[in-house]
């Protein structure tokens, strides 16, 4: 098989389910992939098996987990709300946030208060993108405008390193 057979194959859904098939025997779980246009479907799990299957997801995404729910615990207690935080694809994603939450957090971060008007969504976005990079020795952290939500901003997605080190800014 070339590498880009290889690639074409585990790119597609049949692909994909195989390499999921692949990875479930490698750990000694014996259960069925198929895959269809847009999704793989898993055959029927054994009860023991579907434990071995939570426990090798947890383990394998534990550091991401448990950054994900220290970030929210931490977000929550200074009061920024963050309700969409969740782990996605690996990544930390802290999903969209009212402006003043945006603003709070910056200001978290070491960003100088916004002047006594209400900041634009715009000027919020600049100010968290560098308040977040200056306190994580320089990170980034996607900002965008919710174009239908002038009210909005669009956090972006973090590895667990990176929000380990926001964590470690907001605590300090």
């Amino acid at each position: 098989m070339t590498a880009v057979t290889a690639m074409t194959a585990t790119a597609s859904p049949a692909g994909a389910a195989a390499e999921l098939r692949t990875a479930l025997r490698e750990a000694g779980l014996p259960v069925g992939a198929t895959g269809t246009a847009d999704h793989v479907q898993l055959g029927t799990l054994r009860a023991s098996d579907a434990r071995q299957f939570a426990r090798l997801i947890r383990t394998g995404t534990k550091r991401t987990l448990k950054a994900a729910r220290a970030l929210r615990e931490i977000c929550e207690a200074y009061g920024v709300d963050l309700p969409e935080l969740r782990v996605r694809q690996g990544r930390i994603t802290l999903g969209a946030c009212r402006v003043g939450d945006a603003v709070r957090l910056a200001r978290l971060l070491g960003a100088s208060p916004p002047g006594p008007d209400v900041p634009d969504a715009d000027a919020v976005r600049d100010l968290l993108a560098q308040a977040f990079s200056a306190a994580t020795g320089g990170g980034t952290l996607d900002v965008s405008v919710r174009e239908e939500a002038s009210d909005v901003v669009e956090l972006g997605a973090l590895d667990a390193r990176t929000a380990r080190r926001l964590i470690g800014a907001l605590r300090f």
